[in-house]
């Protein structure tokens, strides 16, 4: 996906760039900004450092008073539609600008409410780690406040700002270890009217339950049944941990009585498939009583060094009446993707119902 998005920082789209900047400040070489920034590392570069590239241009040629330069960032600003996504990555600049030459005392100030302004155009969400990292209780409670902040990006800012483990972003070792500080935040939010917060704040939890599962756990029991929002971000929160099969977690959703389900019939279309095609795989299962039914299975993929590697796919969640049957027949492609190449040797596939195991089989994955 990066590498996507790096393609479109291209050379039109930073002379777009310093056209609007040069139109909020006329004296702004626009032609030497772009030259500068499209040097000998451009091509090597990957997005974040791109964005990081366009950023310390805009110190060598942006005012060197950091009010003043605000100020041309704030009219620049103008001159774009807030809408918080990624239609301009030379916005997403902007943030960062206040990351890097924002960060001295006398700034503070400054520094948040034009945080606050920018986020509305291109999250905020990395830049404002730093500021956590070297003051932490000052910081978190500024997010408190913009967790409170009639705007859902700022709210959202809040939230997404503290993840533990933000992808693409610097981590806070800190709240991995202890994400007590984070909580309260969390909480705030947890019954936000939107959705693009609310999404925010389950991944902010599911952060959180990779280095604390027990209390994520905790955390669903409280919230669960509270509302069928809280109940979605709740489950999206919890996601890691169900396929972690946690105990606690599976009980949460009414996912806890594996007894209560037979599974029959666990078997394979073929005990050779090649790479780049599919296999089908069959089960039965019957109930012995009224209970909720979440159904996944592993492939124990071959790595490159020749061991297997589990990896859980889902199935489905049903709720089911007593003696009820039901026949699943499922197909897993092995064609290469991006994110997984495939390697010959001998493959197992196992059936997961209610986090429990229900059988193991093996088969050849050929070239």
């Amino acid at each position: 996906m990066s590498d996507t998005l790096k393609s479109l920082i291209n050379h039109e789209y930073l002379s777009r760039l310093a056209n609007n900047v040069k139109k909020a400040y006329p004296p702004f070489s626009a032609a030497d900004f772009v030259a500068s920034i499209m040097d000998n590392t451009w091509d090597g570069l990957e997005l974040k450092q791109r964005m990081r590239q366009i950023t310390l241009n805009l110190g060598k040629f942006l005012p060197q008073d950091y009010p003043e330069a605000l100020q041309v960032i704030d009219a620049t600003l103008n001159q774009y539609n807030a809408d918080g996504g990624w239609a301009e990555f030379g916005v997403m600049s902007f943030p960062d600008f206040v990351e890097v030459y924002g960060q001295d005392e006398q700034h503070w100030d400054l520094s948040m409410a034009a945080l606050a302004r920018y986020t509305p155009y291109a999250s905020a969400e990395f830049a404002v780690r730093p500021f956590i990292i070297n003051h932490e209780e000052r910081m978190m409670a500024q997010m408190m406040a913009w967790a409170k902040d009639e705007n859902e990006h700022i709210r959202r800012l809040a939230s997404e700002g503290c993840r533990p483990a933000l992808p693409w972003a610097q981590a806070l070792p800190k709240f991995k270890k202890d994400p007590t500080p984070v909580l309260p935040i969390l909480e705030q939010l947890k019954d936000d009217p939107s959705e693009y917060v609310r999404r925010s704040v389950a991944n902010n939890l599911n952060d959180i339950s990779k280095t604390h599962p027990d209390l994520v756990a905790e955390i669903a029991g409280r919230w669960h049944g509270t509302s069928p929002q809280t109940d979605w971000l709740v489950k999206h929160a919890c996601r890691t941990l169900l396929k972690r099969r946690h105990t606690a977690v599976m009980a949460v959703f009414g996912f806890s009585d594996a007894d209560a389900v037979n599974a029959s019939g666990f078997a394979l279309s073929s005990k050779t498939v090649k790479i780049g095609e599919s296999i089908e795989f069959y089960f039965n299962i019957h109930t012995k009583k009224d209970t909720k039914v979440r159904l996944e299975y592993t492939i124990g993929f071959v790595k490159a060094n020749g061991k297997q590697s589990p990896k859980i796919f889902q199935i489905s969640e049903i709720a089911m009446k007593k003696d009820q049957r039901k026949p699943y027949a499922k197909t897993h492609s092995f064609r290469d993707l991006s994110t997984r190449k495939h390697y010959a040797g001998i493959h197992s596939i196992t059936l997961i119902v209610n986090g429990a195991e229900r059988g193991t089989l093996e088969f050849d994955l050929t070239v």
